[in-house]
């Protein structure tokens, strides 16, 4: 029975420690991507919550691995575990668990290529305007994704380019069409913060 609250307990703290990425991709396919936002908070604290997912299951297989010392001898029927119980289920719960940690590496694969689907749109070079913003916030694949996505979403937007790596967002934008500030804006909808 411990073993089963505790690969619980794995599971859960698993699917916390992927909430940051895994909203936004539900808000993108929902269509509420207002509510993208609400779990960023939870990135800085990914690494303790990724380490406790690690801890909790390696416990819960210790307890499901430890030999068992029986203190009576009786000639009853070995009595078959539910399958809640069985080492296969411990062992779907912590392959669920990796494919939460892992989520935010292949998030990026929900989001839609919006570069793929713009319309060749002829502009005026005394209107093109070029920005880079540092982005506090981005560790993953996911997070750009999620960036250049909802950047993408403005009229006028002609190139967007978000790295987690540099913690850097370029973006090429018709200025007669868009504002530098509904960019700020479009960024700050995602829950990342741009540092000035």
């Amino acid at each position: 029975m411990t073993s089963n609250r505790t690969a619980y307990a794995g599971l859960f703290s698993a699917i916390a420690a992927s909430l940051c990425c895994i909203t936004p991709v539900l808000a993108l396919i929902s269509g509420t991507t207002g509510i993208a936002s609400t779990f960023s908070w939870v990135e800085p604290y990914r690494p303790i919550l990724i380490g406790l997912t690690v801890l909790i299951l390696g416990f819960a297989w210790y307890q499901k691995l430890k030999p068992r010392t029986q203190d009576i001898d009786c000639d009853c029927e070995d009595d078959k575990p539910k399958f809640i119980q069985s080492k296969k289920f411990l062992f779907l719960v912590t392959i669920f668990a990796g494919i939460m940690l892992a989520f935010p590496y292949f998030s990026h694969m929900f989001y839609p290529n919006s570069n793929a689907e713009k319309q060749v749109v002829y502009v005026s070079e005394s209107n093109v305007s070029e920005v880079n913003y540092s982005i506090q916030g981005m560790t993953c694949a996911g997070c750009e994704a999620h960036i250049e996505n909802e950047v993408n979403k403005l009229e006028g937007i002609l190139e967007v380019d978000a790295n987690y790596e540099t913690s850097k967002a370029f973006v090429k934008f018709d200025k007669s069409r868009v504002t530098a500030n509904e960019i700020v804006g479009a960024i700050g909808k995602t829950g990342y913060k741009i540092i000035e």
